[in-house]
C-alpha cells in the first residue's frame, strides 16, 4: 500500500513530537508515532522502563513487534482505536490517522496496566512457556509492577481524543501543505494561468471544508447523518426542523437534542450559521452579486440575507467581500 502522504514531509516532527510529549504526561501512557509502513516518525514518549529493557531483548523485542504490527493492522481495519493486550499482558492502544480514506500512519500508545483487570481484552500475541524468559520477567518485576494503573473506561476516552485529536492535527497539516503547494505553483505560472489557479485554490479549500465538515457528523452521529446530507446537497432550502426529524426516523423533540449535543449549536441557529460560511466562500471565490448569494442560499430577499450575515459576521456581505480582497 502506497501512501498519498508522507508524515515526516507534511509534518514539523520537532513541534509534533513536543505535542506527543504533551499527550503522554497528560494520559500518562508512553506514546510513538509511526508512518503507514510500521517505520517510526517520532521519538518514544515516556517510554516505561520495563517495556524499554524488554524491547532491548533480542527475543522478547520480536514479539512487541509482532504486537504493534497486528494491532496497526485490526486499528486499520476497523478504522478506529484498537486496544488490546501485548504478550506480557501490558495494555497497548493502536490509533490509525486516516485521510481521505487513505491510511498514512499510525499513533501507538499504552504501555498501562488496568485498574480493572477482569475486563476481556484480547491478547493478540502469545510466547510459547520458557524458562529464560520467565527468569528475565521476575528480574524485571520493580519495573513491571510501576507501570501506571488505568481503568478501561479512563483508556476508552484517551483512545478516542488522541484519535479525534491526532486526525485533526495530521488533516490541518495536510491542508497547508496542499495551500503551499498550489503557492508554490503559482510562481511558475504566466499571469493569465494565476486566476486559474486562485479558483483552484478557492475550490480546494471549499471542498476540504466540506469534506472534514461531513465526516465529523458521520464519525459523531449517524442518526443524523440523513439531515446533513439533505442540508449539504440542497443549499437553496430551508427545510425546518421537523422534517429533518422525519427524515433521520425520529421524533422533532429528540432529533433537537441529538442535534445540539452533537453540534454545539440548536438546529435554528446552526443552519443559517452554515449558510453564511458559504455565502463567505461565494464572496471571495466568485463575482456574484451580495443579492445573487442570497437567493441562491434560499434567503428570502436581500435585506434578510445582510441581516443574517451581520449577525454571526459583525459587518455586512459587501464589506467582506471588500477587506477580502485587498488583504489578497
Amino acid at each position: 500500500m502506497n501512501a498519498r502522504y508522507d508524515l515526516k514531509q507534511i509534518m514539523d516532527i520537532d513541534k509534533w513530537h513536543k505535542l506527543q510529549d504533551s499527550m503522554s504526561l497528560v494520559t500518562k501512557m508512553a506514546i510513538i508515532t509511526v508512518d503507514y509502513k510500521g517505520v517510526p516518525v517520532s521519538k518514544h514518549s515516556q517510554c516505561q522502563s520495563f517495556c524499554s529493557e524488554v524491547r532491548k531483548d533480542p527475543a522478547l523485542s520480536s514479539y512487541c513487534q509482532k504486537c504493534d504490527a497486528r494491532g496497526g493492522l485490526e486499528a486499520v481495519r476497523s478504522n478506529k482505536p484498537y486496544i488490546y493486550q501485548c504478550h506480557f499482558g501490558i495494555l497497548d492502544i493502536a490509533i490509525p490517522i486516516v485521510v481521505d480514506n487513505q491510511y498514512i500512519g499510525a499513533v501507538m500508545a499504552g504501555q498501562v496496566k488496568l485498574s480493572d483487570p477482569d475486563v476481556p481484552i484480547e491478547q493478540i500475541v502469545t510466547r510459547p512457556p520458557n524458562a529464560e524468559t520467565d527468569r528475565k520477567f521476575e528480574v524485571l518485576q520493580p519495573e513491571y509492577r510501576s507501570l501506571p494503573l488505568l481503568s478501561y473506561e479512563e483508556v476508552e476516552k484517551i483512545a478516542d481524543m488522541l484519535f479525534h485529536l491526532c486526525n485533526y492535527i495530521v488533516e490541518e497539516a495536510i491542508r497547508k501543505s496542499d495551500m503551499l503547494q498550489l503557492y508554490r505553483s503559482s510562481l511558475t505560472l504566466e499571469s493569465s494561468s494565476v486566476q486559474a489557479l486562485q479558483s483552484e485554490l478557492s475550490n480546494t479549500l471549499i471542498e476540504n471544508k466540506l469534506k472534514r465538515a461531513s465526516s465529523v457528523y458521520e464519525a459523531v452521529h449517524t442518526l443524523l447523518q440523513p439531515a446533513f446530507d439533505y442540508i449539504y446537497s440542497h443549499k437553496h432550502d430551508n427545510a425546518g426542523l421537523k422534517e429533518m426529524a422525519a427524515l433521520c426516523h425520529v421524533s422533532p423533540s429528540y432529533f433537537s437534542r441529538v442535534f445540539t449535543k452533537e453540534t454545539g449549536e440548536n438546529f435554528s441557529v446552526f443552519v443559517p450559521h452554515l449558510k453564511i460560511e458559504w455565502a463567505k466562500e461565494l464572496l471571495e471565490t466568485t463575482e456574484l452579486s451580495v443579492n445573487q448569494i442570497g437567493d441562491e442560499l434560499g434567503f428570502a430577499d436581500t435585506g434578510y440575507f445582510i441581516k443574517t450575515f451581520k449577525k454571526f459576521e459583525s459587518l455586512t456581505p459587501a464589506a467582506y467581500r471588500k477587506i477580502y480582497r485587498k488583504k489578497r
